[in-house]
């Protein structure tokens, strides 16, 4: 008895080991592919000067930009903790989302202190109406935000208009600070799935740099 025990322990073992190896492998080759998609996008502007893992789950990049772009560019892959079985349950719980983040420098210090977060709601729920209610009209809302600021400034307008085109929309959160780094922007990285989505993150991270440089006007 104590014999098939032992049998079922190695047995169990050895899945957990293959179980680890083959996580780990799929989350570098999707870090890396989103990693050299994202450079690729930035052919002729930047490239990826250094990269390194941080543990299971982080893959951080040093970006050399062309002059008048980006200063101290680096990107953070955040993959899911598939690896670990319990931490990978806990992470789907928990709705975790795997993400890029980039941040940089402007060149100067832009001249707000502003975090941005893009919250959307879903619905899937059919609700049952009365035959008086059917008479309704349902339309679509326009983008909604909400401010903890007491007033709205004009040097709001350009960034959060940015956030609202069809290019920004994907963004999940947009810091500015007046330390470094001035701008970090993070998207969901299934929204980098091909080189014509990383071209137009890009795209909306000048818009973003081009709307933080009109605070200083």
């Amino acid at each position: 008895m104590e014999y098939l025990y032992a049998i079922a322990g190695f047995v169990a073992a050895g899945l957990l080991v293959l179980w680890f190896y083959c996580w780990r492998r799929y989350n570098f080759r999707k870090a890396t592919k989103a990693l050299r998609c994202f450079e690729t996008a930035c052919v002729g502007r930047a490239h990826v000067v250094e990269s390194r893992w941080t543990g299971l789950c982080q893959l951080h990049a040093r970006l050399g930009f062309a002059p008048h772009w980006f200063e101290n560019a680096r990107v953070t892959i955040q993959m899911l903790p598939r690896p670990i079985p319990v931490q990978w349950f806990l992470s789907v719980l928990r709705k975790q989302r795997e993400t890029l983040t980039f941040e940089a420098d402007l060149g100067y210090a832009p001249g707000l202190h502003l975090d941005l977060f893009h919250q959307r709601w879903f619905t899937h729920r059919h609700i049952h109406t009365t035959a008086v209610a059917q008479n309704w009209s349902v339309t679509r809302p326009s983008p909604v935000v909400l401010t903890t600021r007491a007033s709205w400034t004009h040097e709001l307008t350009p960034v959060v208009n940015t956030l609202m085109t069809s290019r920004g929309h994907n963004l999940l959160s947009v810091r500015f600070r007046q330390s470094s780094p001035h701008l970090a922007a993070t998207i969901d990285l299934e929204a980098l799935s091909d080189e014509e989505m990383a071209a137009g993150f890009l795209g909306v991270l000048r818009d973003l740099a081009a709307g933080a440089s009109a605070t200083r006007h």
